[in-house]
């Protein structure tokens, strides 16, 4: 952490130690997460959208793309720096995704390497989904692209069984990669952890509060569903497809980046918080 010596970060790491956590909570971080967001709404999509921009550049990039891939662990954590400044009072803005690579050695050379692992683990996830896929997946797409989403050609490809079980495969696969990753990042910036400690931390914390995760990624399923809702109802009064296009990615930019906005809050209702203030949970006593 910026400003701390060596002896003030152990200090915070010993400040930090797995904490019951009650289901219900599941549901406070969705809603301390959007309230937050709500609070610097610009540089919060500002983040999310460059990070966002950057990957898809890079994943033009034969080989290089593959980087897209393993930073993903910079952007919660980057969102977390993000988080906690705006809770103090401060700002949040894109250079908080780089500011844990150029503190302390130890730190940055354990995130390198979570960065890594989530990268093999993320190539894994989807070499082994287009290997259940197998060429369904592309005949979907052209059947899509020649004669529309709602041929009936692209309805045949779509009852295709290779493509729910690709898709199953993939859900599966990627939950269980974000597990020992959930937690990781934040747990080596601010618990001084080291990378395998902190996957262990991780999926720990996780498995002791599964069940405020399952109410948190219920929650984000139904803001979801209500968000495509929303889209149908003006699709069917307005008719104004021009206006949908537009809708439809901001609206889905603002649920996603009030998600990252919300793991500060998974964190420190797991771990505690990194210091005494703002208070570990809960916005309407947050600074």
């Amino acid at each position: 952490m910026p400003g701390l010596g060596r002896r003030g970060a152990d200090e915070v790491a010993l400040g930090l130690k797995l904490q019951p956590v009650a289901p219900r909570q599941g549901w406070t971080w969705v809603r301390d997460g959007t309230r937050l967001f709500l609070r610097r709404p610009l540089g919060f999509t500002t983040m999310f959208l460059l990070f966002l921009l950057a990957s898809t550049a890079w994943l033009m990039l034969p080989v290089v793309g593959l980087i897209a891939l393993a930073t993903l662990p910079l952007l919660s954590l980057g969102f977390m720096i993000a988080s906690r400044s705006v809770l103090r009072g401060g700002l949040a803005h894109p250079g908080q995704f780089v500011e844990p690579l150029v503190g302390d050695a130890r730190q940055r050379r354990h995130l390198l390497m979570l960065c890594g692992l989530y990268g093999v683990g993320a190539l894994v996830v989807v070499v082994v989904s287009g290997w259940v896929y197998g060429d369904a997946l592309d005949a979907l797409r052209k059947a899509m692209a020649e004669h529309g989403a709602s041929s009936p050609e692209a309805i045949e490809a779509t009852a295709d069984p290779r493509i729910s079980n690709g898709m199953f495969s993939f859900a599966v696969l990627a939950t269980a990669l974000s597990v020992p990753f959930w937690h990781a990042p934040a747990l080596v910036w601010w618990g001084r952890q080291s990378a395998w400690q902190a996957l262990f931390s991780s999926t720990l914390g996780m498995w002791r509060a599964k069940g405020a995760y399952l109410i948190y990624g219920l929650a984000w399923l139904l803001a979801s569903a209500a968000m495509s809702l929303v889209v149908g109802l003006l699709a069917g009064l307005l008719g104004a497809r021009g206006f949908l296009v537009l809708l439809v990615p901001v609206m889905a930019l603002t649920l996603s980046t009030a998600f990252y906005v919300s793991l500060w809050f998974s964190f420190v209702d797991s771990f505690g918080s990194p210091d005494e203030e703002p208070p570990a949970t809960g916005l309407s006593t947050a600074a």
